[in-house]
């Protein structure tokens, strides 16, 4: 394997994890909360198609990363409402919104199939991000590393800050947490605002980074990978970045597969192999000995009523 080729790998599983481990670790903040939404792809297609067809109209990469983190945010507040607000089924909800979002992304979308925007370039100079070697770290966009710092300020926000400590105990002990004094509501509303702004940044890499042009369904059901990634990590950022490189790895050998010309398997079977390695990842985790349903918050799914 030449140095090229090995370099060209590294660059694709960095890319193929990052809108995975956004998005994951959005609703890892939402879950800690107490909150289970299942509307990660539908949050996804919605960052995505407003990332792009405002980065398209505006010719701005940057102006479109904003309107995809609003989007995301704007969704989330869609199941917040219904969820949160006026105590519906947040599985029903969650689920509910992804085909909202399927739809809307069609929608808006219809108009944009087939047509191109400038890709979400890399941060640092170009001496260093074309380098043959160094561009494996410094030749990535924002995105990329904003991720990777998100890891870190989430891990550090839920373990070592008072207001960390309160978003867990709103997600373990809903009814405590009230007692003393905490809007349980208001918490669990900026906790899934926050994994819907993630949700559509994660989308929004989609459209303005990986492949630049509109196609419909975009994500190809990333959004169900990130919720069980969140499951795998048994709620733990660090856990949750080597999980998301680990299926980004598995991602890049489809693609690399399908690039050396694989004939001996099916395109379709190759295509299967990231949700395949997500049901086998489960399967194990739920026949073991401590199944991550143990690590949950103690409140996740659960309504809550002040009254």
């Amino acid at each position: 394997m030449t140095t090229a080729i090995l370099v060209s790998i590294l660059m694709t599983l960095v890319a193929a994890s990052t809108p995975i481990l956004l998005a994951a670790l959005g609703e890892l903040v939402a879950e800690k909360a107490g909150v289970l939404n299942l509307g990660v792809e539908g949050m996804m297609l919605c960052g995505a198609v407003a990332g792009f067809a405002v980065a398209f109209s505006s010719g701005s990469t940057t102006l479109g990363l904003a309107a995809a983190l609003l989007a995301g945010v704007a969704a989330a507040m869609i199941f917040a409402v219904l969820a949160l607000s006026l105590n519906a089924n947040q599985v029903a909800t969650g689920l509910a919104l992804t085909i909202f979002g399927i739809g809307a992304s069609s929608l808006i979308g219809a108009g944009f199939v087939g047509r191109t925007v400038p890709r979400l370039g890399p941060v640092f100079p170009a001496a260093l991000s074309e380098h043959p070697w160094l561009r494996v770290i410094f030749g990535h966009d924002i995105l990329v590393y904003l991720s990777l710092a998100l890891v870190i300020g989430v891990g550090w926000f839920l373990r070592r800050t008072r207001a960390g400590l309160i978003l867990r105990a709103v997600g373990e002990n809903d009814a405590s947490a009230h007692a003393i004094g905490y809007p349980v509501i208001a918490i669990r509303y900026a906790a899934v605002a926050f994994g819907g702004a993630l949700a559509g940044l994660g989308g929004a890499y989609f459209s303005l980074a990986l492949t630049p042009m509109w196609a419909d369904r975009l994500t190809a059901g990333r959004g169900w990978i990130a919720l069980a990634l969140v499951v795998f990590s048994a709620w733990k950022p660090g856990r949750l970045l080597i999980g998301a490189y680990l299926f980004g790895a598995v991602m890049t050998l489809e693609l690399q597969a399908k690039a050396a010309g694989v004939n001996w398997l099916a395109p379709e079977v190759l295509a299967m192999t990231p949700y395949l390695a997500t049901i086998a990842v489960l399967t194990m985790m739920s026949i073991g000995r401590r199944t991550g349903r143990l690590d949950a918050p103690a409140c996740l799914g659960k309504p809550f009523s002040a009254t």
